[in-house]
């Protein structure tokens, strides 16, 4: 994955603000979209990589991984193209707001923008606020960690890196058009898959490799319904699958190396059915902005110890809510 030259990446920037025992103070960070969503061309001329909807890569750029990954590149996007094309622009100085349906997947960067910002959560808490009011039933409005590494797994035939949105895993494995330093055209086709709703449907393409990682979900959610989720692996750091038996497959009964499923709480699921949704009667109100507030306990109270709880708070209106 090479740089693109034809527009000069310009991430937005925004404050978040870091606390310990002697308060708070303001850190910034830029925001960066992922590589997924991003023209990839030939390095030297205006040619798609992966033209024709995806359908195919174009065999001439891409006769393999490693050779596509060199001759291909990751275009950067302005200022202008962050705002209107993809629809993520920054509220303030500590807001961002991502407008449906063309707002993409982004991340936080180091004030460089060249390395993601990490976070430690173990002994911590993490607090966002968030406006949740327009999304209706079937959306999802999701912020969560996963374990990808600062770099963007810089290096080899990847010269983008974090500062183009690279690197990125999650606990579904998923099969991304570049892995690493490697474009995923080997086994390139599409497949059927089963969808929620239980019936059969063709999906993809996708390459043969997938990237499998840890993922927690701090929030998955819209006016009507919401869930936080850990999605554990056995692996303990970002690995390389392939095969069903390797990425998983819940639908032949593959587990895999990741728990898809996860470990999650929904209130509603657990039959607090009145806890979370839109209006006065229920005890979080969707219709009004809210502090969403997760806290990582550990053993012994300290960084060191073991995780032995994940517990949830909310903060609307001045009132604090505990998960129930």
């Amino acid at each position: 994955q090479q740089v693109g030259h034809m527009a000069q990446e310009s991430q937005p920037s925004m404050s978040i603000g870091v606390c310990g025992q002697s308060g708070c103070a303001p850190e910034w960070t830029k925001v960066v979209m992922d590589m997924n969503w991003r023209w990839l061309h030939n390095k030297d001329a205006y040619n798609n990589c992966l033209p024709n909807g995806a359908d195919a890569w174009n065999v001439t750029l891409c006769p393999s991984p490693d050779a596509c990954s060199r001759n291909c590149a990751i275009e950067g996007i302005d200022a202008k193209g962050y705002r209107e094309t993809y629809k993520a622009a920054t509220v303030g100085d500590d807001g961002l707001k991502l407008t449906f349906p063309k707002a993409p997947r982004v991340y936080l960067t180091e004030p460089s923008g060249e390395r993601y910002r990490m976070f430690q959560l173990l002994n911590r808490e993490f607090s966002f606020e968030v406006d949740v009011s327009t999304l209706p039933c079937g959306m999802n409005a999701a912020l969560y960690f996963v374990e990808m590494a600062a770099d963007g797994h810089m290096g080899g035939s990847n010269g983008a890196g974090a500062k183009y949105g690279t690197g990125y895993c999650d606990a579904q494995c998923p099969h991304t058009k570049l892995i690493r330093d490697r474009a995923n055209t080997e086994g390139w086709r599409t497949h059927v898959a089963k969808t929620p709703e239980n019936v059969w449907k063709e999906v993809g393409p996708e390459g043969k490799w997938g990237i499998c990682c840890a993922e927690m979900d701090l929030f998955e959610a819209n006016r009507e319904a919401g869930a936080f989720t850990a999605h554990p692996c056995n692996h303990p750091e970002q690995t390389v699958c392939e095969g069903d038996e390797e990425c998983g497959n819940k639908d032949y009964g593959h587990t895999g190396w990741c728990d898809k499923d996860g470990c999650g709480f929904s209130t509603y699921r657990v039959g607090h059915e009145k806890f979370w949704g839109a209006g006065e009667e229920y005890t979080v109100d969707t219709t009004r902005p809210m502090q969403v507030i997760t806290q990582f306990i550990s053993t012994d109270g300290t960084d060191d110890g073991d995780l032995k709880e994940i517990r949830r708070v909310y903060i609307q209106d001045g009132k604090v809510i505990k998960n129930p």
